[in-house]
């Protein structure tokens, strides 16, 4: 597949099959999309429709039945797990509807393993600006455990743009949370996304969470309809 000029990540023709105990299920039937370098992209659709699944595709974490995905001009499908993860660790951030903060680690941990990871010289000063600016100064040594939803998440969005990806997929970052907390949450995720120039995935069922983005799409039974 040609990559497409300022494209930062393009698929073309994903296809997600599983085998059920009813059979072949087809979860995304011929997915192709386009991703520029500071886009804000919303992917919109109930649950089922299969959301998290194109988002597993395009961030490498999972691999097509059949198509392609570039990631920086990349052929992501054809690299092994250890591949895909090298590609995920120098570029991609993620957040999730379920935090995924590791429970043995305080706030600050949590946010300074990515930049262990990635061998910078000052993990903990670095984590630290990053949790003052999502508010949480105050809880840089509190555990998951110790922490609101809210508090959670901010520590995961945190966690997610400290290394400065170049993409940051968010999955539901709201779903588990009320409706005061949730829009905090949001304004906090683009107001981050902007002073960094991230490229933005988000999938959500929330039409009007969706509608923040620049570039909408709406995902119906495995098939993707250009929504803007």
């Amino acid at each position: 597949m040609k990559q497409v000029n300022g494209a930062l990540v393009q698929a073309q023709n994903l296809v997600k099959r599983v085998d059920s105990p009813e059979g072949t299920l087809t979860i995304l039937d011929g997915v192709s999309l386009s991703i520029s370098a500071g886009d804000a992209v919303s992917v919109v659709g109930v649950s089922g429709s299969g959301k998290s699944t194109l988002l597993g595709l395009l961030a490498g974490l999972d691999v097509p039945t059949s198509g392609t995905v570039l990631f920086d001009g990349i052929d992501i499908t054809q690299l092994d797990e250890d591949g895909r993860a090298r590609v995920r660790a120098h570029n991609v951030g993620f957040v999730f509807q379920s935090f995924q903060l590791l429970s043995s680690l305080t706030a600050l941990e949590n946010v300074m393993l990515p930049l262990e990871l990635a061998g910078r010289s000052v993990p903990d000063v670095e984590a630290k600006t990053e949790l003052e600016r999502v508010g949480l100064v105050g809880r840089l040594h509190h555990y998951p455990s110790q922490l609101s939803g809210g508090e959670q998440q901010r520590v995961a969005i945190a966690r997610a743009y400290v290394a400065r990806p170049k993409i940051l997929f968010a999955d539901e970052p709201t779903g588990n949370l009320d409706a005061k907390t949730s829009h905090q949450i949001v304004e906090l995720l683009f107001t981050l996304n902007d002073r960094h120039g991230t490229t933005l995935v988000l999938v959500t069922h929330n039409s009007e969470l969706g509608e923040r983005c620049q570039r909408r799409f709406e995902l119906d039974e495995g098939v993707l309809r250009d929504g803007a």
